[in-house]
């Protein structure tokens, strides 16, 4: 990180900055371009490993490009705002960001797709007990990322 002043090292601070985040963006490489997808997502952390949760379509392009190259970056942001300035030069913006990479997978048995739509949900409304009926866990396609590598970014 080339601006060490305004990195994040101190770990439930990191994690309250994802709470705030409402999307996470997957950068995949498709061998000719990058892919950037934003998802709704849930989370966790499990022996100090995050896992980050996502939900959509069993089939496109995000999926196909999971099945070739599960390496992805990801992004998320919270707390955008301008700083204005009298120059032009002196606009700055308020930010706290998080960006990594790891490796995602589709998950295929159902109590895990169960658990990873409740940790989506409980990131959006801080409530755990949903009930998600047979028919739309086979429906949907739920993915993890393990997130391998990460750093955390703020400018106040």
């Amino acid at each position: 990180m080339r601006r060490q002043d305004r990195e994040v090292t101190d770990h439930d601070k990191i994690l309250d900055i994802l709470k705030r985040c409402e999307t996470v963006r997957l950068g995949f490489w498709d061998g000719q371009e990058v892919y950037i997808v934003p998802l709704s997502f849930g989370w966790e952390e499990v022996e100090g490993t995050l896992r980050l949760w996502f939900h959509g379509a069993k089939e496109g392009r995000k999926v196909d490009l999971i099945r070739s190259c599960p390496r992805v970056s990801f992004e998320a942001d919270t707390h955008y705002k301008i700083n204005p300035a009298d120059e032009a030069c002196g606009y700055s913006a308020r930010f706290q960001s998080l960006i990594g990479n790891g490796t995602v997978r589709a998950v295929e048995d159902d109590a895990e797709k169960r658990h990873g739509l409740t940790l989506i949900m409980a990131h959006y409304t801080g409530k755990s007990d949903w009930d998600f009926p047979d028919a739309r866990v086979r429906a949907v396609g739920v993915y993890c990322l393990e997130v391998e590598k990460m750093t955390c970014k703020e400018h106040q």
